[in-house]
């Protein structure tokens, strides 16, 4: 029972946490606690932090822990990817009073099968109905939706919820997503399975975390994607690629457009560039 309580308090923001938090992302407590509200919320939030994998690419410690994460992202000024992310932003709201359940998914379940489940965090809030509320698949949804069978447009991007044949629910991100299906069950969570999957990705040889670079920003019309040497800059209407160059011109990207603070900027370079070698071999 003492290790459920302490695995519990370790996914709640404390206080001062949710005031730093939500300094972090623009607002403040004011915020209703309604679809309006989740609304501004989830958008604040994706336009304040960065989706980044850096941990895997580099072999870095990570926590799915949103405690662990909130010293990461807030008071390291990182980023993080769907647990952290995800993570951050449920303890976030539960702490503001919404109803939160995290929920088990799986990215590629349909290639990969129920082996693979568990390797993504998604969240449930209960408003006038449940609502699925996603900061954590890198270049998606901005806003919440509801957690039922649809078309969604948001931005020019085309996504939709359908069920599948085994009777999960599964969303289709936009053509050029990332994470093109996330299979997931409204009242499904199992905290061993993520944290199973959590440490594959982060460490296995198999992961494609721990053998690309990835980092993702959204912007008012789209997002900008940073995989390994090639910055994109993705709208409904089109695609912008750039080429990084340097060590120094990864730095700046870093700072300037996904506004991470990641000091050992020289050895991921020095990673991307052994990757991109080896893929060249």
């Amino acid at each position: 029972m003492a290790e459920m309580a302490s695995k519990q308090n370790d996914m709640r923001l404390s206080a001062v946490q949710l005031d730093a938090y939500l300094a972090r992302i623009g607002l403040d407590r004011t915020v209703t606690l309604d679809l309006a509200g989740l609304t501004a919320l989830q958008r604040a939030h994706l336009l304040n932090f960065t989706w980044e994998a850096l941990d895997a690419f580099m072999g870095w410690p990570s926590s799915i822990a949103p405690a662990a994460t909130f010293v990461k992202m807030i008071e390291g000024r990182r980023g993080g990817w769907c647990f952290e992310m995800n993570g951050l932003f449920g303890a976030a709201l539960e702490a503001l009073g919404f109803q939160v359940t995290r929920l088990c998914g799986c990215v590629d379940r349909e290639k990969l099968g129920d082996i693979a489940v568990g390797n993504h965090l998604t969240l449930r809030v209960d408003l006038d109905r449940p609502y699925l509320a996603e900061v954590g698949a890198a270049d998606a949804l901005i806003a919440p939706v509801p957690l039922d069978v649809g078309s969604i447009r948001q931005r020019g991007f085309d996504f939709s919820i359908a069920r599948t044949a085994d009777g999960w629910l599964r969303f289709n991100n936009h053509p050029q997503g990332i994470a093109r299906i996330i299979d997931f069950k409204p009242d499904y969570s199992d905290e061993a399975a993520m944290t199973a999957m959590q440490g594959w990705l982060m460490q296995d040889a198999g992961s494609p975390f721990t053998n690309a670079l990835a980092v993702f920003r959204h912007i008012e019309d789209g997002y900008i994607s940073l995989q390994n040497d090639w910055l994109r800059k993705v709208t409904a209407t089109g695609c912008n690629e750039t080429r990084i160059t340097s060590a120094d011109h990864l730095a700046e990207i870093f700072e300037t457009i996904f506004d991470l603070d990641v000091p050992q900027f020289a050895a991921v370079w020095d990673r991307v560039e052994t990757v991109s070698q080896d893929k060249a071999a």
